[in-house]
C-alpha cells in the first residue's frame, strides 16, 4: 500500500481513505475505514470515464449485479454510489496479495494450493452464473490469496447474460489479453463458458508461473488465444486435464464451473482450505499484512469526515497565496473584476449535521443525493514532476442534483473575450524572444507585453465556480505569432497531470489568444485536441479561460510565482 499523495482525496462518501492499494484501467483502489472502524477497499473510477454515459450505464448496472453476488469466495459489495460525480464502490477488504503478486515474488504455487485455488474460483463462478451473470475479467490480478481461501474480486465489467441491449460498443472486446476467451476476442456472444476459459488460464499461470499464452504485445496474445494451443509447461495429472478442458477453443466443449469444482474438490473447496492451503511463505506474508493493517496509523485523532464535508486544502506550493476559486464575473467588452485573494473553498456542499452510521447502509444504485459532493478532493496541491493522470476535463462530470440542473459534458460558463474588441495580433514577422544572460525573457523585446510574462499558478474551477478543477501552472515566454509561447501543466483532483502546448495567435495589452494542444507523451486520458484559450492580465493576477465546452469551460485565476 502506498501513502496518499497530498493531492489525492482523503475521503469518499462516509469512508476515510488510509492509503492507495493500486490502480488499473478503470480506476484507483484505496484502503478505507468507516466511522464504525470497518476496513474496506474503495474503488474510484477514473474521472474521464465518469464523462462517458455508456460507461456510467454499465457501471450502474454492474454495481447492482455485484450486490447480488455473495459467497465464500467473492468480496461482497458493501456500499456504492454509481451516480456520484466520480462513481465509486466499496467492498469488503481482505488482507492478502493478488495471485499476480504472489507468483511474481515467489514463483509457481504448489499443486495442492493450485487445486484449492481453482476449486474455490470454480465454486465462485458457479454461484455467479446461477444469478445470470458473467464476470468477464477473471485474471490473476483479480484473485486474492487470503488465509481463508481465494477471493474473486472486481466485477467491474461483469454483465447480466439476460440483457437485451449491449452495454459495450459494437465490435469492442472487454477483458484482459491473454485471459480472454476466443469468443470475447472475436466479439461473439459471451456466456459463462468465457469465465471457464479464463479460469483455465489462471490455473495454468498459478501452476507454471507463466501465462498459457505468452506474448510481447496485446496483438500477439490475442492471436495465440484464438489460433494456438496453450503452453501448459510442467502441469500434469488431473490439474492438466482440467486446464486443457477449460481452455478448449469452442465454448460448448468446456466444462461448467460446478463440474470443475467437483473434479478438483469432491468434498468442497472449503475442505481443501481448512486443511491448510497456502505455502508457509505466503502464510507469513498474509499474516504480516494483517498485522500491518492493525498497526496502521490512520490519524484517528482527526474526526471522521462527514459526507458532504469539504476537506481543508493543503498549503499552496512555493508560498503562493491561495486565490479565490470562484472565477471573476466575465462581461464582454468590460473590465474584469479582480478576485479577492483570500483563500476560499468554492460552494462546498452543506455539512450533514449528523455523522454517518457505524456501518453505512448500501445506497440505492439509482438514487443520487441532492446537492452532494461525495468525493472530497484537494484542489491546490501539485504532484511531483513526471506525474501522470487525466486532463482536467476528466473531472467535469459533477452533476449537482436538486435545485441545480443536471449537467453532463458540454456545460460550462460562457467564455467570451474579457476586454475590448478583438485587436488582431502583431505582424507575422515579429521577432522571437530576446534573452538576458540568465535566460529569462526580456520584457519589451518581443510582441508579448511584460504583464503576461513569467510563471503563473492558481486554482481552476468549472460550472460557475461550483466544481474545483485542480491546479493550473503556466510559464509564458516571448514568442512570435504561430510559435510556442509556453506550456500549461494541469493537475486534476486525483493527482493526474496533462500538459498542453500553447501557440500564440494574437496579443494585445488586454488579452492574449492562444491555441492549446495536448503534448506528445500525454496518456490516453489527456485530450489531444486543439482548443482556444484566453489569458487576461488583471493587476497582479492572470485569468485563464478556454472555449472547450467538453472540458467544462474551465477558468483559472493565477498569481505570478
Amino acid at each position: 500500500m502506498q501513502p496518499l499523495a497530498g493531492d489525492e482525496p482523503t475521503a469518499v462518501g462516509p469512508y476515510r481513505l488510509l492509503g492507495r492499494l493500486g490502480s488499473g484501467g478503470m480506476g484507483r483502489v484505496y484502503l478505507g475505514r468507516s466511522a464504525g472502524g470497518r476496513t474496506v477497499a474503495v474503488k474510484i473510477v477514473h474521472p474521464h470515464l465518469a464523462l462517458d454515459e455508456e460507461f456510467r450505464a454499465r457501471f450502474r448496472r454492474e454495481v447492482a449485479a455485484a450486490r447480488r453476488v455473495g459467497g465464500a469466495w467473492t468480496a461482497s459489495v458493501l456500499d456504492a454510489d454509481p451516480d456520484a460525480p466520480v462513481p465509486w464502490v466499496a467492498t469488503a477488504y481482505a488482507a492478502g496479495p493478488s495471485l499476480t503478486a504472489a507468483v511474481t515474488d515467489g514463483g509457481p504455487l504448489p499443486a495442492h494450493t493450485v487445486r484449492a485455488l481453482a476449486a474455490g474460483l470454480a465454486e465462485a463462478l458457479a454461484a455467479v452464473h446461477a444469478l445470470g451473470l458473467v464476470h468477464r475479467d477473471v485474471k490473476p490480478s483479480n484473485v486474492l490469496l487470503t488465509l481463508d481461501g481465494p477471493l474473486l474480486i472486481d466485477f467491474g465489467i461483469a454483465r447480466a447474460t439476460d440483457g437485451t441491449a449491449s452495454l459495450t460498443s459494437s465490435g469492442v472486446s472487454i477483458g484482459s489479453p491473454g485471459y480472454m476467451s476466443p469468443e470475447q476476442i472475436l466479439g461473439r456472444g459471451v456466456t459463462g463458458a468465457a469465465d471457464v476459459f479464463s479460469l483455465g488460464a489462471v490455473l495454468a499461470y498459478a501452476a507454471n508461473g507463466e501465462p498459457p499464452f505468452p506474448g510481447d504485445s496485446s496483438a500477439a496474445l490475442l492471436y495465440k488465444v484464438v489460433h494456438e494451443e496453450p503452453e501448459l509447461g510442467s502441469l500434469s495429472g488431473e490439474l492438466r486435464e482440467v486446464a486443457e478442458a477449460c481452455l478448449a477453443k469452442e465454448p460448448g466443449r468446456r466444462p461448467g464451473p460446478a463440474e470443475v469444482a467437483r473434479r478438483l474438490a469432491p468434498q468442497g473447496a472449503a475442505r481443501l482450505v481448512t486443511d491448510g492451503w497456502l505455502p508457509g511463505s505466503l502464510v507469513e506474508r498474509v499474516s504480516r499484512s494483517a498485522v500491518e493493517l492493525l498497526n496502521l496509523e490512520a490519524a484517528e485523532t482527526t474526526p471522521a469526515p462527514r459526507p458532504g464535508a469539504w476537506p481543508e486544502p493543503p498549503a499552496v506550493v512555493a508560498d503562493v497565496p491561495a486565490v479565490a476559486l470562484e472565477p471573476p464575473a466575465v462581461v464582454p467588452d468590460a473590465p474584469v473584476a479582480v478576485p479577492d485573494p483570500s483563500p476560499v473553498v468554492p460552494n462546498p456542499s452543506p455539512v450533514v449535521p449528523n455523522p454517518p452510521p457505524a456501518v453505512p447502509e448500501p445506497r440505492d444504485a439509482g438514487a443520487a443525493s441532492a446537492g452532494k459532493v461525495s468525493v472530497s478532493v484537494a484542489a491546490t496541491a501539485v504532484p511531483a514532476e513526471g506525474g501522470r493522470g487525466r486532463r482536467v476535463s476528466c473531472t467535469v462530470a459533477l452533476a449537482v442534483a436538486g435545485a441545480l440542473a443536471v449537467v453532463t459534458v458540454g456545460v460550462g460558463f460562457l467564455v467570451k473575450p474579457f476586454l475590448g474588441a478583438d485587436d488582431g495580433g502583431p505582424s507575422s514577422d515579429a521577432g522571437s524572444a530576446a534573452r538576458s544572460p540568465s535566460g529569462a525573457a526580456t520584457p519589451g523585446a518581443g510582441p508579448i507585453p511584460a504583464a503576461y510574462l513569467g510563471t503563473w499558478q492558481g486554482s481552476a474551477t468549472a460550472l460557475s465556480g461550483n466544481l474545483p478543477m485542480g491546479t493550473f501552472r503556466i510559464t509564458v515566454r516571448q514568442a512570435a505569432v504561430g510559435h510556442e509561447l509556453g506550456r500549461l501543466r494541469q493537475t486534476d483532483q486525483l493527482g493526474g497531470v496533462c500538459t498542453d502546448i500553447l501557440t500564440l495567435r494574437s496579443v494585445s495589452a488586454t488579452r492574449l489568444v492562444a491555441s492549446s494542444t495536448g503534448a506528445e507523451g500525454n496518456h490516453d486520458g489527456c485530450d489531444p485536441g486543439t482548443n482556444t484559450v484566453y489569458l487576461t492580465p488583471t493587476h497582479d493576477t492572470l485569468v485563464y479561460t478556454s472555449d472547450s465546452t467538453a472540458e467544462g469551460s474551465p477558468v483559472a485565476v493565477m498569481t505570478r510565482l
